[in-house]
């Protein structure tokens, strides 16, 4: 089939090929390419409805990253077979495709706009969210949808001390950070980081070289739409007509003024109620046809005021220095059956972060495009209504949730410490119990505290600040620690989160069109200042270093590692054996393929019973080894004594007791625990042990001179069940 409109244009980048293909797929769509690089493929569209939607204050974009499972070669593996609702890391990714385009659209349109990226094909040298943003911001670019872009997204990694843009599969593993910068021609639109202690010159650094790539990025997105994009339309534009705003605003300025100026959010919103009321008593019979309008003007002129104060007289809302931080506390141990708990306090911002702990097992299985399959560490956020005094209906995690709980996942991933050091799959979650802004700083510090608290030995405790702006024209100003206002009438919230010895992760939120280098570097070294200061002057005196000792509510992990070939034999038929020690040592035990094992109990003394039976099972039993048994059959000559489930040995007669022995069953009885001696292995493997060298070894009981070597006459047993179970409260010495 001959597509007339169909045409290819191409770059590098990274060194890979990068391939635009447009006139041939989704030709309904407002904008839309299919974008290849490497053998990711990504189909991108935008389109834009016609008319207005009507009775909504804001602008209705929606991004959608779609993972198709048949990208990787995947069937899905919900029930239906079939993709359901997005992923965590879908929902990551549209968040990092739409935070650079949205202050690009008129902000007084009021058309949706939808945007959708929908991943076909994935080469995992060549990450889809870079590939779909550069394709989303072609869309729009050559679309009739007014849009003031291109804009043009890498991310950089750090390798071997060099930078490196779009890192591959094996250099991400090696990489020290992995930080996607947004740009458009001139400005950085927006940071989205990981990274593993970085310095904040390393950061700056790796901001700018990929910044530089950007720019030759928008310079080709900027050719295509010259050959090819669509006129822009007109719209109409939702702004309240200047008279009426001017008229408003010179009307109930100082009554603003007086309400904004103080730090309870609480008493600004009751200050503000009669503002309202007396504005509408004035200009609704003067606007009838625009009251919804009149809400807007007043939004504005609070703007306005909070915007003056700052350029104009370095004054905040609630009295504070541009640079100062507000009042902050940190608590531990406040809930008593939480295996860890942290609360961090910031003004009114509240956040309570939980520490949990569980096996291996509980680790969270992905079924994504990528190569990570399960993930040991997870972080969850919880914004409910009431930390804002709202009323609504809990309907679990939105995109803020999840993209807020993902970034204190990722500032606290590089502390965590590695499974060979803590084998236990740990979860955190983040509860906002009041919010006025940095409420996701305020989860990586309670998250810290929680953590030590918890016993977890963490590599180094973690603070995060937020930085504002405001500009106007070529004057711009920075400050530390956002409030909920500064964040709403403000062009900026830059998050940071770090050690004291540096970065792990970075969130840039931008209402203006992009950044200049040098806003960026005032605000990683204000954010800088304000990290250390929280570590040392609040965290670290409330916690200084991770608790030696878990919680007594907390399991108790063991770990050894046996011989594959050995695996068989712990599992048992059917599972029975692993199944048997579980139920006998109150315990969890997880097998991997490689032949680690996992034991986790509460008790510890349970863990170490089943990391016992394990080994016996997995080792073949020395000459001297002391194990505790459990007599399985009595015979005339002596009784059989099993050491470990499958492991069973022979006790002679003459090896029962320090004293001379009649009958086998005068000493023991089947079901009795008995602690045993290994004393001879036979050619054949087979087990001789002694009862007698036990008691011996272990108690210093004294034998008698006398005792018989023949086999016993049979006869019915006498003496109660239990008989010997004196033992059966000792526990052996490990070997």
């Amino acid at each position: 089939m001959f597509f007339k409109d169909f045409r290819k244009f191409e770059t590098t980048i990274g060194g890979r090929p990068f391939v635009v293909e447009t006139g041939k797929m989704a030709q309904l769509a407002g904008g839309s390419c299919l974008v290849r690089y490497g053998e990711t493929n990504v189909l991108c569209t935008a389109t834009m409805s016609a008319k207005p939607r009507d009775g909504i204050d804001f602008f209705p974009l929606s991004v959608d990253f779609e993972e198709k499972l048949y990208s990787v070669g995947k069937i899905p593996g919900s029930f239906q077979r079939r993709e359901a609702r997005p992923s965590e890391k879908a929902i990551l990714a549209g968040r990092v495709i739409d935070r650079p385009i949205r202050p690009l659209f008129p902000k007084d349109m009021r058309n949706d706009v939808g945007v959708v990226a929908t991943v076909m094909s994935v080469d995992q040298d060549c990450p889809p969210d870079m590939v779909a943003m550069l394709g989303v911001s072609i869309a729009l670019s050559i679309s009739e949808i007014p849009w003031r872009g291109p804009v043009a997204g890498v991310c950089v990694g750090l390798v071997d001390g060099a930078y490196v843009i779009n890192p591959t599969a094996a250099q991400r593993e090696k990489s020290r950070m992995s930080t996607v910068v947004a740009s458009t021609g001139e400005l950085v639109a927006m940071i989205e980081a990981g990274a593993s202690e970085v310095t904040e010159t390393e950061m700056f650094e790796g901001i700018l070289f990929g910044h530089e790539e950007n720019k030759k990025l928008v310079a080709f997105i900027e050719n295509i739409a010259k050959e090819i994009g669509k006129q822009k339309i007109d719209f109409p534009s939702n702004d309240p007509p200047e008279e009426m705003y001017e008229a408003i605003k010179a009307f109930a300025i100082e009554d603003v003024r007086a309400a904004l100026d103080t730090d309870d959010k609480r008493v600004r919103d009751e200050r503000l109620k009669p503002v309202y009321e007396k504005v509408h008593a004035q200009f609704d019979e003067k606007y009838p046809e625009l009251l919804e309008k009149i809400e807007d003007c007043l939004y504005k002129t609070q703007k306005y005021v909070v915007r003056r104060w700052l350029l104009d007289d370095g004054k905040r809302v609630d009295g504070r220095g541009i640079d100062d931080i507000r009042p902050l506390s940190a608590e531990v141990d406040l809930l008593d059956r939480t295996h860890g708990s942290g609360m961090f306090t910031r003004g009114q911002t509240q956040v309570l972060t939980t520490t949990t702990l569980g096996p291996m097992s509980m680790d969270q299985l992905l079924d994504g495009i990528d190569d990570e399959t399960s993930k040991r560490y997870m972080h969850h956020y919880n914004f409910p209504s009431y930390s804002v005094s709202e009323t609504r209906p809990s309907r679990g995690p939105g995109r803020r949730e999840i993209g807020h709980g993902a970034l204190a996942e990722r500032a606290l991933l590089p502390v965590i410490p590695a499974v060979e050091e803590f084998p236990y799959a740990i979860r955190l979650v983040s509860e906002v119990i009041s919010s006025n802004g940095s409420t996701s700083q305020g989860a990586i510090c309670g998250s810290t505290l929680s953590l030590m608290a918890a016993g977890v030995p963490i590599k180094a405790p973690v603070a995060g600040i937020s930085c504002g702006l405001i500009t106007e024209g070529e004057r711009f100003m920075t400050m530390v620690d956002i409030q909920g206002l500064e964040d709403f009438f403000g062009d900026m919230d830059f998050k940071v989160a770090g050690t004291h010895a540096g970065i792990t992760a970075i969130q840039m939120d931008l209402k203006i069109d992009g950044l200049t280098p040098a806003i960026i570097q005032e605000a990683l070294e204000k954010t800088r200042k304000a990290r250390l200061y929280i570590l040392d002057d609040i965290m670290l005196p409330c916690i200084a270093a991770p608790r030696e000792e878990l919680s007594k509510w907390a399991p108790k992990m063991l770990t050894t590692t046996i011989a594959v070939e050995k695996i068989s034999e712990v599992i048992g038929k059917q599972g029975k054996v692993i199944q048997k020690i579980c139920a006998e040592c109150n315990c969890k035990i997880d097998v991997e393929e490689d032949g680690k094992i996992f034991i986790c109990a509460v008790d510890i003394e349970d863990a170490k019973r089943a990391l016992f039976i394990v080994e016996t099972i997995a080792n073949d039993p020395e000459i001297g080894s002391i194990y505790k048994g459990v007599v399985t059959r009595l015979m005339d000559f002596g009784a059989f004594v099993e050491i470990a489930p499958g492991k069973e040995g022979l006790v002679h007669v003459s090896h029962l007791d320090v004293k001379r022995t009649e009958r086998v069953s005068d000493v023991v009885a089947v079901g009795d625990e008995v602690i045993v001696k290994v004393r001879e292995i036979d050619d054949q493997g087979r087990l001789n042990l002694s009862r007698r060298d036990a008691l011996i070894e272990v108690e210093g009981l004294v034998p008698e001179n006398t005792v018989s070597d023949a086999p016993r006459r049979s006869g019915p047993p006498r003496g109660g069940p239990g008989r010997g179970g004196r033992d059966g409260d000792r526990r052996p010495p490990r070997r």
